[in-house]
């Protein structure tokens, strides 16, 4: 799964799944162009990484990092899709508009303005891989979670669609869905849950570089699904 000369644009580059992420790429030979609303060159000290500080709140900002990151680097090879959020804890019933419109907004716009961003520069080159980040509630939703879990179901649509559209050229585009992973800030939502049936990280790093490799080539159009312990 060596990923030299490969330009790998990952969103949310240094939160708590994006860290092991940008990481796992950077070890597979990748040039890795690293997105987050606070991210700096110091937070992955290597040759091989550019940190690009943005959002992708409207089209024009998704657009502009895209451009960006083809200045700098030529082309973008792969696009991994790590921004999102979470809410939970009311009925639908008692979910308000803010909570929906966040949900909405973390988990489903951003991937929409970034892939519609990147897509026609894949196309015009001719291949790429596309690799997003959903949940397990996307196929299995709970109570009490059902903004997010819509939003997560609406992202495997999106990315299941692009599959479809783009097969033609052999543009991959797939969506891994999670359990509960173990990161620091889900240790601190939940510090007495048992840490060892969480997801690591790294695992699901491994599986991304994985789906961007030549070894994920025929994979498209998949949700994958990581339970671990939680089968």
């Amino acid at each position: 799964m060596n990923l030299d000369q490969q330009v790998v644009l990952i969103t949310g580059a240094n939160g708590g799944l994006g860290t092991s992420v940008t990481e796992a790429f950077l070890e597979a030979g990748a040039a890795v162009i690293g997105v987050s609303r606070k991210i700096a060159q110091s937070d992955f000290p290597r040759p091989s990484f550019i940190a690009l500080p943005a959002e992708l709140s409207s089209a024009e900002a998704a657009g502009g990092l895209v451009e960006t990151a083809i200045q700098r680097c030529g082309k973008i090879d792969a696009l991994v899709h790590l921004v999102g959020g979470f809410a939970g804890g009311k009925s639908i019933a008692e979910t308000d508009d803010a909570s929906w419109d966040r949900m909405m907004d973390l988990n489903l716009r951003s991937a929409f303005l970034v892939i519609r961003a990147v897509v026609p520069r894949m196309r015009a080159a001719g291949s790429g891989r596309i690799v997003a980040i959903g949940s397990r509630t996307a196929i299995d939703p709970q109570p009490l979670l059902g903004a997010y879990s819509a939003s997560k179901a609406a992202l495997v649509s999106l990315i299941r669609t692009l599959a479809l559209e783009n097969k033609d050229l052999g543009i991959t585009a797939n969506v891994i869905l999670p359990g509960a992973m173990d990161t620091p800030a889900n240790r601190a939502a939940d510090p007495t849950a048992d840490f060892s049936r969480w997801i690591a990280p790294q695992r699901v790093a491994a599986l991304a570089v994985f789906l961007v490799s030549n070894a994920g080539a025929q994979i498209s159009g998949a949700a994958i699904p990581v339970y671990g312990r939680d089968v």
